[in-house]
């Protein structure tokens, strides 16, 4: 499965606890990496700079649903869920 065109939930939607260029503290749930770019592209997909949480995650069915925001309800369940 590819990414949706103008989303960027996954990178948007969980918290982040490592650090990502330009976010040296990681990212709270449900904020804006500074790394999308203005299409919702991740600006550093592929780089050794990504951080490892963010390669594992891969776009599914179930996680994207058919639209953004069924990607971010999912998402942010899943990080409430999951949450310490």
């Amino acid at each position: 499965m590819y990414c949706r065109d103008q989303c960027g939930a996954c990178c948007t939607a969980p918290s982040i606890s490592s650090p990502i260029p330009g976010m040296p503290q990681g990212k709270p749930a449900n904020t804006r990496c500074v790394q999308l770019d203005d299409h919702q592209r991740c600006k550093i997909f592929g780089s050794p700079l990504r951080p490892a949480v963010c390669a594992g995650l891969q776009p599914s069915a179930e996680m994207c649903g058919n639209s953004r925001e069924a990607a971010m309800t999912f998402l942010l369940q899943l990080e409430a869920d999951t949450a310490p």
